[in-house]
């Protein structure tokens, strides 16, 4: 009945009556799993196994929780025991292969689930992780065949059509990457991030990317943000924005700081140590976690950038953006709310995909491209000076790097 407490309440009275019944820690550790109480779950789990130390779920869910906790190595290690127990357990393997992709390891993840395709090769839903891995890897050809497989054997599957499209539009097929995502929309047709795709593939012009999207879209990246993001793409717009700040400080202090989508908190490790204090805001938990576990923000908000300028009290020295206006697109409400709502004279950082259109631009890729031209109009029509543009490579796209723009504005 989805009534977890009285459940637990029940198997605790159970194991009372008979303490050494594997089954009622078992399934008391699965009512607090369902509940959200890991920790408790987890001993109910270890419970279970000191008294049948070859129950092969209580290994299978508390690798489950394990991973939930974010404590990969032993979530593996449990997955791993589950496995000797039986070989033939294709589900310990899928989980094992999202514990080992969540902690870096993406060719023990696609061989984790290569595993679990060899016993049950019927899984969609395998084909479609393994396609994940093999697109964030870059290899979008093995990607697009473990999609077009997953579709093959669930042909109403939402998230294998997206992912396929994504794919797609990546290799540049535009055509079948529209094709997917108006399967998507028949599928699903309140699909937002469908939507949004279709909206850039077919040059319509739009404000920003829903923040439902990007939310989803983070929060599934989160993991592997910073190996991913620094050390294959060769990201590096926190150090030049830090270096670009500070070289305009002229060693004065920069007091305090609103990070706006700090992510994983990259910019923030970049300037923790030249501030009074600095806070962030994302929209995704997963990114937010991330930055917490860096140990540099004094404040940390899941919210989006203009609900939290417009509600926010705001008191801040620098407000800087890594990164994140390309989820934005309009930029007018971002720079009015700064330059009408904080209480003191301050400076704006940013980056952006720069672009020599006039305006800003929805890209294929489905993030939007700012000129220096656009920029300079909010500038003017929101009483900003420009104190510093430049070009740099924002990070590589395939085999070549995406041009970026890095501003410093002062108001």
């Amino acid at each position: 009945k989805g009534d977890h407490e009285a459940a637990i309440a029940a198997y605790q009275q159970a194991t009372k009556i008979k303490p050494n019944h594997e089954e009622i820690y078992y399934n008391m550790g699965n009512a607090q799993q369902a509940k959200g109480n890991l920790t408790d779950a987890i001993k109910s789990y270890q419970q279970a196994l000191y008294i049948k130390p070859d129950h092969l779920e209580a290994y299978h869910n508390m690798g489950t929780a394990l991973n939930a906790m974010g404590d990969y190595e032993k979530a593996i290690k449990s997955y791993k025991k589950a496995i000797k127990i039986n070989p033939l357990n294709s589900d310990s393997y899928y989980n094992m292969a999202m514990a080992l992709r969540d902690q870096g390891d993406l060719d023990g993840a696609i061989e984790s689930y290569k595993r679990a395709i060899h016993i049950d090769p019927n899984c969609a839903d395998t084909y479609n992780n393994i396609g994940n891995i093999y697109n964030d890897a870059g290899n979008l050809d093995c990607a697009i065949e473990h999609y077009k497989t997953a579709i093959k054997l669930d042909p109403v599957y939402v998230a294998a059509h997206h992912n396929l499209g994504v794919s797609l539009e990546s290799q540049g097929k535009t055509d079948a990457a529209v094709k997917s995502f108006k399967e998507v929309l028949r599928l699903d047709p309140d699909n937002v991030g469908a939507k949004h795709m279709l909206s850039a593939l077919t040059g319509q012009r739009t404000a920003s990317v829903p923040n439902v999207y990007v939310e989803g879209l983070f929060d599934r990246y989160a993991v592997r943000f910073d190996q991913s993001l620094v050390e294959q793409l060769k990201y590096n717009v926190p150090k030049l924005i830090a270096e670009l700040v500070l070289k305009h400080q002229s060693g004065a202090p920069l007091g305090s700081i609103m990070d706006l989508g700090c992510g994983t908190g990259l910019a923030g490790v970049e300037l923790k140590g030249f501030c009074q204090e600095i806070e962030g805001i994302d929209l995704s938990k997963k990114m937010l976690a991330k930055a917490r576990q860096k140990n540099v923000y004094s404040k940390l908000n899941h919210t989006g950038i203009i609900e939290y300028l417009a509600q926010a009290p705001l008191d801040f020295d620098l407000f800087l953006s890594t990164d994140v206006f390309v989820y934005v697109g309009e930029l007018s409400e971002v720079f009015r709310l700064i330059k009408s709502r904080n209480k003191r004279h301050g400076r704006l950082a940013f980056s952006t995909e720069h672009t020599e259109k006039a305006d800003f631009f929805l890209e294929a890729s489905g993030r939007y491209s700012h000129s220096k031209s656009y920029i300079e109009s909010l500038c003017d029509k929101f009483d900003y000076q420009l104190l510093n543009f430049s070009t740099i490579d924002l990070r590589k796209s395939g085999s070549e790097f995406i041009a970026g723009g890095l501003y410093l504005l002062e108001f």
